[in-house]
């Protein structure tokens, strides 16, 4: 029986490692697909908007999906469905002129954003309080009140299964808010957002963050994807963010297949990326999960 609205939440909260699908981009989104993938193997499904369109009524029409294919054998309505957002967060104006993005992701009924290219606290600080409505309290005194506004809550609550006073209070980020259902988190894919790690991952209102290695190994010139692993200057950016995803009790996203995941679940990555169902298999036998797939 779900505990929570989130499953990806759920699993993290008791220390187990969430799967997830989905690509960068081209994500087919529509109400057949939704229908279909209310059944992944996966714990949450990644739609990329950072490089895939902008489209709110197809996602729209894809949370509707999901919602009428489910529930997920594990009880929940749907699996999690975190987006990727097209603005980079490199400066907080930048984050903060483009805030409307986040409202309206959220108004669809998502259930967490990444933000990609952090490179400053500033830049995530916009992106969480952008996030968040203004009459929760909680970390105001390091984020700012909550800028996200009354008007979505009649399209997402149902996608939650709840009413709009309920989606109100529950709409938050966890862990800041223990009782929250929204899952945000950070792609530190540069120089800059290297250098700045300790101080982007200490922002309240996080729940995972990832190195990514694509983008990062590009802006170093290599032009080919580096697998682990990776050139020096890139394994110690990796054990940087690491550490900092550590001391903030965060958890730290990366790819492992099915020879390695073992490996990277007792080093203590918790978010797995790969889209290999495999890999999520030998993951959950290894932690001895009992959440139904």
């Amino acid at each position: 029986m779900a505990k929570r609205i989130n499953r990806a939440i759920e699993l993290l909260e008791a220390d187990q490692a969430i799967y997830y699908d989905g690509p960068h981009t081209g994500h087919v989104l529509t109400y057949e697909q939704g229908r279909k993938d209310a059944k992944t193997w996966a714990d949450y499904i990644n739609v990329g908007m950072e490089h895939g369109a902008f489209d709110m009524t197809a996602l729209g029409e894809y949370m509707r999906g999901l919602v009428d294919g489910g529930p997920t054998n594990s009880g929940h309505r749907t699996p999690a469905i975190i987006v990727e957002a097209p603005v980079n967060g490199i400066d907080g104006p930048n984050v903060a002129y483009n805030a409307w993005q986040f409202r309206q992701i959220l108004g669809r009924g998502v259930h967490g954003i990444l933000l990609c290219q952090a490179e400053s606290a500033d830049a995530v600080r916009e992106f969480v309080r952008a996030c968040r409505f203004p009459h929760h309290k909680a970390g105001v005194d390091r984020l700012g009140i909550g800028s996200r506004g009354r008007g979505s809550e009649p399209t997402a609550a149902p996608i939650w299964g709840i009413d709009q006073m309920e989606y109100f209070a529950r709409c938050e980020p966890w862990p800041l808010n223990p009782d929250g259902e929204l899952l945000l988190g950070v792609k530190i894919e540069s120089p800059p957002g290297v250098a700045n790690c300790e101080e982007i991952l200490a922002v309240p209102g996080l729940g995972f963050a990832e190195l990514g290695p694509g983008d990062l190994g590009l802006s170093l010139g290599y032009t080919s994807l580096q697998r682990r692993p990776y050139p020096p200057v890139m394994e110690e950016a990796r054990a940087r963010v690491f550490s900092a995803c550590k001391w903030n009790r965060i958890a730290f996203l990366e790819g492992a297949t099915p020879d390695k995941i073992a490996a990277s679940l007792d080093e203590g990555v918790r978010v797995i990326a790969g889209h290999n169902p495999e890999s999520a298999r030998v993951g959950r036998a290894h932690q001895k999960r009992a959440m139904p797939v």
